[in-house]
């Protein structure tokens, strides 16, 4: 085929494969359009999940009759004129595409009246086919609407997806934006009914509690740095316990721009490694803003993607808001209920053994750590005071609370040492330097059915995980002893080989200098094996197989990867498991108030380090709900 000049209408079709993907796509497009025109109230109208009918409505500045036909012709636009300007965009849209593409892939109809005009006019583009301008009547702004998408493009047609599919992305694309703009009012509606209403706000925190819904209202961590450097971040983030399994929780934008892009997403979720399970996204809206010249937005067709001047200062910004933010929350989760009973909650009371007697084994199990004497005069300081009115339980929970979070007599199990050499000996904390909130220190425990922890701080009785804070404990101290050298490591008497795929010995090799730091000797020692000569002394001390867990960790695809604080965390991480106390460990008064004392004295205790929490608490008003004190 000889080389000719393609017609304006297929290099218009060409052009609206890119920028026109969906129903979404003419929406997201034509939104920016509204806001780039200073639109404060918008109206979204789809129908057949935006492939019948689009219509959107906007009260700003509108489009003079002399210039309607310029605005359906390609690559014309009010928002730059020169090559200068495409290092100082501070518009949504500038490529002067997106009507032209939409018009050339359906029936679009533009009807506008510009703030100096008395009188509207209209324009129609029928795939690709102008029309004459004509009056219109219509008040100031612009109505846009677009008729068979993709209607002559039966091979793009075809790809859409179901009706309620391309309508959960349109209304993706109005959150994401009114995110970024929450003075702007949103309105859409499905086959004339309202489905989405987001009234223009003053205070930015209820449009994102409107947007990500009532499960987060009042939930949500604010984030911010400003007035400081180049750069300013505002936003909200979901506590760890509400990651999701994806990312499209999490929205971003830069100086009110919807983007998409890995290297802030990844600072994300550098700020919650250790708080979320691995492959799960942490939740919230995060607006960064930064002067226009240091961003390039001209580097993807639909403009989600941008370029940055200087990558590393906006993703170390924004590790430090977020772990900022974080730092000064208090992450102890409260542990859910329901609307259950507390004895169906707990299986106390109703729970009876197969003869039909009540089961005694909780009771038994406090019997057991009660430190001596088990009568009532162990309960003394919860002031039970009889009372002669009707429906009174006998007892005021308030007192009970007080007793608990004054450290009274309330002694159910073993006592932390408090006294002030103990307290001077133990680690001081700097508070500047704690990365997370925790519960205050607690006096009085138990350890329940070998593998819980109970104690109590200020705000209610708080359950441990034993092994999940033993690890996150074990984690945080081999890796504050590899910031000052190598790991204790301990010779084998007697070299022991193990068996590896060729897999499996090119990660071994990759992986000498971080295991040498960690304590390890193992070489290949054959095309299918490798042999251990040393062993980090604390695997030996905790008597864990260790050639179990080296072919285990060589069995991950991120034994070897270029993101190395990655892989170190993952293989403390793995260390840390291994030898921390395991669910079934009966463990000591002085074990356990070590171990406790440490929620205080450790970075990320909340979580141990694949994200599980290592406690919850049942708060204390949740109990005297429970118990009819509320």
């Amino acid at each position: 085929m000889p080389i000719c000049q393609l017609s304006q209408h297929l290099v218009n079709q060409i052009a609206a494969g890119e920028v026109v993907e969906r129903p979404a796509s003419v929406v997201k497009e034509l939104l920016e359009n509204a806001l780039d025109a200073g639109a404060t109230d918008i109206e979204v109208r789809i129908e057949g999940g935006g492939r019948e009918r689009i219509e959107v409505s906007d009260n700003g500045s509108g489009i003079g009759a002399d210039e309607l036909l310029l605005a359906v012709s390609p690559h014309a636009t009010s928002k730059i004129a020169t090559a200068d300007d495409l290092v100082d965009i501070s518009s949504y849209g500038f490529r002067g595409e997106a009507l032209a593409s939409v018009g050339s892939v359906s029936r679009l109809v533009v009807v506008s009246r510009a703030a100096t005009s008395d009188q509207g006019a209209s324009i129609e583009v029928d795939f690709g086919a102008f029309s004459s301008v004509r009056p219109a009547a219509i008040a100031q702004g612009t109505r846009v609407e677009v008729h068979q998408l993709f209607g002559q493009v039966p091979a793009r047609r075809k790809f859409l997806r179901s009706d309620p599919t391309e309508a959960g992305k349109v209304v993706d694309v109005i959150e994401w934006l009114a995110l970024g703009r929450p003075g702007v009012a949103f309105r859409l509606f499905q086959h004339a009914r309202m489905t989405l209403e987001l009234p223009a706000v003053d205070d930015p925190q209820l449009r994102v509690e409107a947007v990500l819904g009532d499960e987060f209202k009042g939930k949500l961590l604010p984030v911010d740095l400003s007035g400081a450097g180049a750069v300013a971040i505002w936003g909200l983030i979901g506590r760890p316990e509400q990651a999701k399994a994806s990312a499209n929780g999490l929205r971003m934008v830069l100086n009110g721009r919807p983007i998409s892009d890995r290297g802030l997403l990844h600072a994300m979720r550098e700020a919650y490694r250790g708080l979320v399970e691995p492959g799960r996204t942490p939740v919230g809206f995060i607006a960064i803003d930064i002067d226009a010249r240091e961003v390039d937005v001209n580097v993807h067709p639909a403009k989600s993607e941008v370029r940055f001047r200087q990558p590393a200062l906006i993703h170390s910004a924004l590790l430090r808001a977020v772990r900022s933010a974080l730092q000064t929350a208090n992450l102890v989760p409260n542990l859910p209920m329901g609307g259950a009973s507390l004895g169906s909650s707990f299986g106390w009371g109703a729970r009876r053994n197969e003869s039909g007697g009540v089961n005694s084994n909780l009771s038994n199990d406090f019997n057991q750590h009660l430190p001596g004497d088990t009568s009532a005069n162990a309960w003394q300081n919860a002031s039970f005071t009889p009372h002669a009115s009707d429906g009174d339980r006998g007892f005021e929970f308030s007192a009970l609370r007080d007793a608990l979070t004054a450290g009274g007599t309330l002694a159910v199990g073993g006592t932390l040492a408090v006294g002030q050499a103990q307290s001077q000996a133990h680690h001081q904390i700097n508070s500047e330097g704690q990365l997370l909130a925790s519960p205050r220190p607690a006096t009085r425990f138990i350890q329940a059915g070998k593998a819980w922890l109970i104690t109590f701080d200020a705000d209610g009785i708080v359950i441990v995980d034993q092994h999940a804070l033993h690890e996150r404990v074990m984690f945080e101290q081999l890796r504050a002893k590899l910031t000052v050298g190598a790991l204790p490591s301990q010779p084998r008497l007697v070299s022991s080989m193990i068996s590896l795929n060729g897999e499996q010995l090119e990660r071994l090799e990759a992986s000498q200098e971080l295991l040498t730091r960690l304590g390890f000797d193992v070489r290949a020692s054959g095309p299918k094996s490798a042999t251990i000569f040393a062993e980090p002394l604390f695997l030996v001390e905790r008597k864990v197989d260790v050639a179990q867990m080296i072919v285990g960790w060589l069995s991950r695809e991120r034994a070897t990867t270029e993101d190395g604080e990655a892989v170190l965390s993952e293989v403390l991480d793995m260390m840390s498991c291994k030898a921390a106390v395991k669910a079934g460990d009966a463990l000591s008064d002085i074990e356990i108030a070590a171990l406790l004392q440490d929620l205080q004295c450790v970075e990320r205790a909340t979580n141990c380090p694949h994200g599980r929490p290592t406690a919850m608490r049942i708060p204390f008003r949740e109990l005297e709900r429970r118990f009819g004190r509320g």
